[in-house]
């Protein structure tokens, strides 16, 4: 492309400093270096993470920073070393790398790899704004009309994927998706609950149709959400506030004695308990699927003894460059919904208006172009 080896400038929403508005600016967007691809974002979702680092998180240190991780696009230009990737690939960042060489990647026991991400804004960065350095939200920032990568964060899929659909399997839909089928490994038959219904909930519900499930309770406070989860395969609903005692009884109740699985899509340490005090004791799965790092969580320890197992997932357990495309082509033959996520389209200059919907407990995509 003509843009090739030049510094781009381009629109970017910049995160100058905690809870407070992104700024519309014009970045530069450096070339890509060695083993470096530099991408043209087309499409991109906002996350509940990129509102947990802004407005929860707010680590001094990690200001200002271009958000966003949940995109999807096109590769303008490659660094030197780049062999997998060429100009017009459709791609989809990723925030959880995937070199296929350390001990993690070669480990079938998790998607995670050697360099991952200890912090949620990387320094090293191609992007700047005003003569200052732009850092990087988990390496991705799709955020911004054009970003850089390395290579072994980024996956290629299918040409004729629609990137406007399936740069929701950036982050939510994958997480949710293969909290399910991958980590908490939901079996055919069995009882589900699952606790939120935003996008990672929702697909959390997915993905425990897929493998199967009988029964899928959806637990949320707001009722409103309960025709959404249906579409995805929820049979049952549980609204909390409905209830004088704890939603662990409650499920119990309902259940005999609890549920097979559980999964908890709110990032919130009391959900957490109650979800792995819903399950059965003796065999149930209670999954950690919600975002955060803010607080310690606790359970009394005979949760455990008697059999109960808890469990994490980053990423829904998928290794990127393998999984993510694996989810593409499902998408494409119709095996899994992307479409049915989106409640509103908007421009990357409504990006602020976008991040109140979604602190109101909406899903939604953001366009960029």
């Amino acid at each position: 492309m003509a843009t090739a080896g030049k510094v781009i400038r381009c629109k970017a929403a910049v995160a100058w400093e905690p809870n407070k508005p992104l700024v519309m600016e014009e970045i530069e967007v450096a070339p890509p270096q060695a083993n470096e691809v530099r991408i043209k974002i087309v499409a991109t979702g906002v996350c509940h993470t990129d509102l947990y680092h802004l407005f929860e998180g707010m680590h001094k240190d990690g200001f200002p920073v271009v958000l966003g991780h949940e995109g999807a696009g096109i590769v303008e230009s490659v660094g030197t070393g780049v062999t997998e990737f060429q100009p017009g690939d459709k791609v989809i960042p990723l925030f959880i790398s995937q070199c296929r060489e350390c001990r993690f990647c070669k480990s079938p026991k998790t998607n995670q790899a050697a360099d991952r991400y200890d912090v949620m804004a990387l320094e090293e960065t191609r992007l700047t704004c005003k003569g200052k350095k732009l850092l990087q939200f988990l390496g991705t920032s799709t955020f911004s009309e054009y970003t850089v990568l390395n290579q072994i964060a980024v996956a290629k899929i299918d040409p004729a994927a629609p990137l406007d659909k399936v740069c929701l399997l950036g982050c939510g839909v994958c997480t949710g998706f293969g909290a399910a089928v991958n980590t908490a490994k939901v079996e055919a038959g069995s009882t589900c609950a699952v606790f939120g219904l935003g996008a990672v909930g929702l697909a959390a519900v997915m993905g425990c149709k897929a493998a199967g499930a009988q029964r899928i309770i959806a637990v949320d406070i707001n009722p409103e959400k309960f025709e959404k989860a249906k579409v995805f395969g929820a049979t049952e609903f549980v609204n909390p506030k409905d209830h004088s005692r704890p939603i662990s009884q409650v499920l119990a109740e309902m259940t005999d004695g609890g549920v097979d699985f559980s999964l908890e899509c709110v990032g919130n340490v009391g959900v957490m308990r109650s979800a792995l005090e819903s399950c059965v004791k003796g065999w149930g799965v209670s999954v950690l699927v919600g975002w955060t790092d803010l607080q310690d969580f606790a359970a009394r320890p005979i949760q455990l003894i008697a059999g109960r197992t808890w469990k994490g997932t980053l990423f829904g357990g998928f290794k990127g460059k393998d999984g993510v495309p694996e989810m593409v082509k499902a998408y494409l033959d119709k095996k899994v919904k992307l479409d049915e996520f989106i409640t509103h389209n908007m421009t990357l200059d409504q990006v602020n208006d976008a991040v109140k919907l979604m602190k109101n407990g909406q899903c939604m995509l953001l366009f960029l172009g």
